[in-house]
């Protein structure tokens, strides 16, 4: 199958080139340069504009983008509403807001073009071991689009379905990352209590490897845990300052506005902002307000 690619960066140059192991063609537009020409040396055909891209599609044609949620979504989106014809499919497979697919795809459906949106979980692993592909849009676009989800999943069968209209790919892959922030702040406290019983000198990275064959908190997440404290017992070259990309934060939102409570990925969210705050005005508060109340020392900055 021949699909069209916007967007070049680590997954979605992986996700190009295991498609192209598989025996597909690749069609990509990158504006950057170096990651166009890498792809070019693989075998991929690369243009240099949205023009050039849809003129080298065979009709009905699918591009799948894979650019930062956002901006450079939108932004991309709206070059190909206005060169794309009716019967073509666009694949959105970045972390965008549902909703925002919601409203993409009602764009498209104006113009007779089908959107897909594509929740895609599987990181830098995922060239290997393939993807997770949490699908939304029209049963029959994504039914088109089967060799290619079957080529990027795990297996034909496994790892990859359609679980809803337009926006439910989306919605899924954002409750997936808030069941991931959940699990991975569990991880993070227990290895940090095991690490602050200095007295029975833990190793961490035996006990993660004894925990990765037959435990019942076995999983992918502990075996990368393994990984890291291999490479860095104490994981001394990494900063404690925990990112988020939106995720998370859309999750706690649609568990309010839903009335679910959620307080395992409430608590994971507001401890990866409780890491970024260098100066944490606020413990300075709570230590001087133990000192005010009850007369307790405080440590002097």
């Amino acid at each position: 199958m021949k699909l069209g690619m916007v967007g070049l960066g680590r997954m979605g140059a992986n996700m190009a080139r295991r498609l192209m192991r598989a025996g597909h063609a690749i069609v990509a537009y990158d504006p950057l340069p170096t990651a166009a020409e890498a792809m070019r040396r693989e075998g991929a055909t690369i243009v240099d504009s949205f023009d050039a891209l849809v003129a080298a599609l065979p009709a009905p044609r699918a591009v799948w983008v894979m650019v930062p949620a956002g901006e450079a979504t939108e932004a991309t989106l709206e070059n190909l509403a206005t060169r794309l014809a009716a019967g073509d499919t666009v694949v959105e497979g970045g972390n965008s807001n549902y909703k925002d697919s919601q409203r993409r795809a009602r764009t498209f459906a104006a113009r007779a073009v089908d959107y897909v949106d594509v929740g895609t979980s599987g990181g830098v692993w995922g060239l290997a071991e393939g993807y997770s592909l949490m699908i939304g849009g029209d049963e029959a676009a994504v039914e088109r689009l089967r060799p290619i989800f079957e080529s990027l999943a795990p297996g034909a069968d496994r790892g990859w379905g359609r679980v809803g209209p337009s926006g439910a790919g989306h919605f899924t892959k954002m409750i997936h990352n808030g069941i991931e922030y959940g699990l991975m702040q569990a991880y993070a406290e227990g290895f940090s209590i095991l690490r602050h019983k200095e007295d029975l000198a833990l190793d961490l990275h035996q006990v993660a490897e004894i925990w990765r064959h037959g435990s019942v908190v076995r999983s992918w997440l502990l075996d990368l845990t393994s990984s890291a404290l291999a490479a860095d017992p104490a994981l001394a070259s990494i900063a404690p300052h925990v990112s988020d990309s939106g995720e998370g934060r859309w999750t706690v939102q649609e568990a309010i506005d839903l009335d679910v409570p959620a307080p395992v990925i409430t608590l994971a969210l507001l401890a990866r902002l409780r890491s970024r705050d260098d100066e944490s005005f606020g413990d300075r508060l709570l230590a001087a307000l133990r000192q005010q109340f009850g007369g307790h020392a405080v440590k002097k900055a």
